[in-house]
Parts: C-alpha cells; structure tokens; sequence
C-alpha cells in the first residue's frame, strides 16, 4: 500500500550533480527493496541503485559505480540518490519502485530484473519518475 513520489531532477551541465528523492507514505519502509530506474528514449528500463532497507545493503550498475550513491533517511521515510559527475548519457526519466522483502531477497535482484518482468511490473510501488537531463 506504499505510495511513492520522485523529485529533485532537473537540467544540468555535464560533471554537475543532482539529488533525488523517493518519498513514501501509507507505509514506513521496514521490509522492502527500493529500487531506482531510469529509461531513456529509444532505450530498455534499467536498474541503478538498489537498497535493501533491513540489513542497507546497496547495489550500483557498474556504469554508475562511484558516481551515484543511494542512502535512507529513516526520519523523512525516503531513499535518496546523490549523483555526481553526470554525464550526458545518465539523460533519463528516473523511478523509484518498492517491492516487499517477501518477494524479493537481495538489492541485486531487484536491480537485474529486466523490463518484462512480472513481478516488478505487477506487485512493485512505482513512482511517476523525475527527469534528469544533462546537456551543455
């Protein structure tokens, strides 16, 4: 019954940084994975960061390894991604998703699952996304 809403994209110049929030209501995020997305035009949905909130561990795509950062403010009941550096090809709408910890067993999981899947596309809590766009 989670509902979630993104903010913080925006129009930057390549090697800026942004911050976005995935902000949940109807439920305190005790037992899921909260996944960030994004898909650019043309492009297939992909997993960037993931986190798991009962034990925090993370997962990075490699393309974003040390650039992008995921983290849980337990207070506001959001997850953040800091992204750093950005370059033109990070151009995407991003959406975060949560899927229950019954269903799922590690950030990684979440993060790999494609397009198509079932589960994600079914019983996951998806955002509206936010757009980052990076140009000069």
């Amino acid at each position: 019954q989670v509902q979630l809403v993104e903010s913080g994209g925006g129009l930057v110049q390549p090697g800026g940084s942004l911050r976005l929030s995935c902000v949940a209501s109807g439920s305190t995020l005790d037992y899921y994975v909260i996944g960030w997305f994004r898909q650019a035009p043309g492009k297939e949905r992909e997993g960037v960061s993931c986190f798991m909130t009962t034990d925090r561990t993370t997962y990075y795509k490699d393309s974003v390894k040390g650039r992008f950062t995921i983290s849980k403010d337990d207070a506001k009941n959001t997850v953040d991604l800091q992204i750093n550096n950005l370059k033109p090809e990070d151009t995407a709408l991003y959406r975060c998703v949560a899927v229950g910890t019954w269903a799922v067993d590690t950030p990684q999981e979440v993060c790999r699952k494609g397009p198509g899947d079932r589960t994600l596309n079914d019983f996951g809590s998806w955002g509206q996304g936010t757009q980052v766009t990076v140009s000069s």
